[in-house]
């Protein structure tokens, strides 16, 4: 059992990747990238189904790792950060989702929290098809940051670090040399060594607050009503005064707007075919053929995941 791994926790699209590449070249650590499958067992009621989950899951699937049937979950999911860690002094992994979730497994483990201002995030998740509008594309940062309020008050000071995003752009050695005190160990120039093996360029300042150029004031005033003063204000970020109020009719219409623009951007990218094909396939129940699919989708999917 691993007693202390390190978990890079923060919503998606907030530098978790960016941050697991300088932490995984460093010649100590080894971080693995998402993790998340690792806590859906909760999910399910036998291991026979948190296995079918596994064989159909794209990030699993690219981690090469081995399902021993004979191992309960949680040394399932250590033998996993094992086989990552190799002959490293540390091991972490990153998680978006329910990472409260992961102290009943590790109630030792260490935390790094990263931040990213919020309209950032939904602007990222907008560009990339995960939503249609910034109303709905600020929701994966909303429940992130929830997730961890709530983590925070179960750990012990000594087990969490908190970090933005900005500073990591910014300032990026100084915030690597406090992640790397906070880990125990010292700051290794060979952490932004990773444009020489990923397609992740190094930091420049143009990285940060780009919703400043780039978000329309209505967009903006979508992400303060969602989001709300506070909860903007908790993790530092500036509020946005101008803000303006909509009713229960347009929210409908922004929920309905991001179904419409979610569809158009999923027949753009996977062929109108494709989905039609797996659309049938699940509505006729036609398992091997759905899980066929799925997986041509999951392919075509992690071609954009930069």
């Amino acid at each position: 059992m691993i007693k202390t791994p390190i978990f890079l926790v923060g919503a998606e699209r907030s530098g978790t990747t960016l941050l697991r590449l300088m932490l995984d070249h460093h010649p100590e650590i080894a971080f693995n990238s998402e993790f998340d499958y690792a806590i859906k067992f909760f999910d399910f009621n036998t291991l026979q189904e948190y296995y079918g989950f596994l064989d159909q899951d794209r990030i699993f699937r690219s981690s090469n790792f081995i399902i021993d049937r004979k191992c309960n979950p949680d040394e399932l999911v250590n033998i996993w950060l094992k086989q990552k860690q190799g002959n490293k002094k540390y091991i972490g992994a990153t998680v978006h989702h329910q990472f409260n979730r992961l102290i009943k497994i590790w109630p030792d483990a260490k935390f790094i929290h990263i931040v990213r201002d919020p309209r950032d995030v939904a602007l990222s998740v907008v560009q990339i098809g995960w939503a249609g509008n910034t109303w709905k594309g600020c929701e994966r940062w909303i429940t992130a940051e929830q997730t961890w309020n709530t983590l925070k008050i179960n750990l012990k000071k000594e087990q969490y670090l908190e970090i933005t995003y900005e500073d990591l752009i910014l300032k990026t050695q100084e915030i690597l040399s406090y992640v790397c005190g906070f880990i125990g160990v010292e700051y290794n120039s060979k952490m932004l060594s990773y444009p020489e093996y990923t397609t992740y360029k190094l930091p420049d300042n143009s990285m940060a607050y780009k919703w400043i150029n780039m978000l329309k004031i209505f967009d903006i005033n979508l992400i303060n009503i969602k989001v709300g003063k506070e909860l903007i204000l908790a993790n530092n970020y500036l509020w946005s005064e101008n803000s303006i109020n909509i009713n229960w009719f347009y929210k409908l219409y922004l929920e309905i707007e991001n179904k419409i623009l979610c569809f158009k951007f999923r027949i753009n990218r996977f062929g109108f075919k494709l989905l039609l094909k797996y659309y049938i396939a699940r509505k006729l129940a036609l398992k091997k053929w759905a899980e066929q699919l799925n997986l041509q989708i999951h392919d075509i999917e992690v071609q954009y995941l930069v």
